[in-house]
């Protein structure tokens, strides 16, 4: 008897020690698992001091908010006004239809330059060559890459007054019209240009949800009989709705958010009530005017609206069933 009782003691033991190894893991100083794990930390500290100088720190500059700021002063030196920059802000006559424009501006992409890349992926993804779909990819992708100079320079060439438009026009007799210019046509233009330049790289995202639905699916389907609007409407796009959902919370954080250089390069000729949106009052009233309060309160304005505008469409989506994006 006492002989199995030492047995069982004996075995006992390195079980224990095992354990207590463990814990003595878990409870290591943090200097030793630092350098335990210091490839992988390493790995993150790019990424980390990114966000760190980029995205948190400038966050301290939101004091300017709530100050008479001045360069020549600085942040500690500048007399404080409380809220004042942001009562002259929603006291200026203009801002009305500057946040008109740039909310109107915002859902006109949402509504046509967000699906566009939705169906965009769809036709790619229905292309059988290989080599024809990852040449039209290509070609769909360059856009992104070009800077707004260029694509508003291209954009110039034909729908300028002498573009190739106009004279395509003008063989039927009808006088050029400067559509570039022309402010019932400059919302429609600015659309244009950002489902020609964005939409390509936007099927990125969709093409590789699209590649994660299960192919046997797709021929259960077409065994039991359903045609191929019957396949896309219940298997495809219910396959990528979670990743609609997510992008369309991520874009509702930007709504307050237009594209400032392109407005700005094509803003010249043009009605102010129609072009001038949030960054281009902000850049004109705040920066060019010297008013640099003005300009970190609209700032400071556009950053909690688009919080709560994120924040609410997650609450939305989540109350359909959807995971959301936190």
């Amino acid at each position: 008897m006492q002989a199995v009782k030492h047995a069982e003691k004996s075995s006992s033991i390195p079980s224990r020690t095992v354990a207590k190894k463990d814990r003595g893991d878990r409870v290591a100083p943090l200097k030793t698992r630092l350098w335990r794990y210091r490839w992988t930390y390493l790995l993150i500290l790019p990424g980390l001091l990114y966000l760190l100088i980029f995205h948190y720190i400038p966050l301290l500059g939101n004091i300017i908010a709530f100050q008479d700021y001045s360069i020549y002063r600085g942040f500690f030196a500048s007399n404080w006004v409380g809220l004042q920059n942001f009562s002259d802000i929603f006291s200026n006559p203009d801002i009305g239809y500057v946040i008109w424009n740039t909310v109107l501006l915002s859902l006109l992409q949402i509504i046509f330059a967000f699906p566009a890349a939705i169906v965009l992926s769809l036709m790619l993804n229905a292309l059988i060559g290989v080599r024809f779909k990852r040449f039209m990819q290509s070609v769909l992708y360059l856009p992104h890459f070009l800077g707004w100079v260029i694509l508003i320079s291209i954009w110039q060439q034909f729908f300028g007054t002498d573009g190739f438009i106009n004279h395509i026009i003008a063989l039927f007799g009808i006088h050029p019209i400067n559509f570039l210019t022309n402010s019932d046509f400059f919302r429609p233009m600015l659309v244009l240009q950002v489902m020609w330049k964005e939409t390509g790289w936007g099927t990125v995202i969709f093409l590789a949800a699209l590649s994660t639905i299960d192919l046997n699916l797709y021929e259960a389907a077409v065994m039991d009989g359903a045609n191929s609007w019957r396949r896309l409407w219940h298997i495809t796009l219910p396959g990528i709705r979670s990743i609609i959902f997510l992008l369309l919370i991520i874009r509702m954080g930007s709504i307050l958010t237009t594209g400032f250089e392109q407005i700005i390069l094509q803003i010249q000729g043009v009605d102010i009530h129609v072009a001038q949106t949030i960054d281009i009052f902000n850049f004109l009233t705040g920066i060019q005017g010297g008013q640099w309060g003005i300009t970190a309160a609209l700032g400071l304005v556009k950053m909690v609206v688009g919080t709560c505008l994120v924040l609410l469409a997650n609450a939305v989506v989540k109350r359909f069933g959807e995971e959301g994006l936190i």
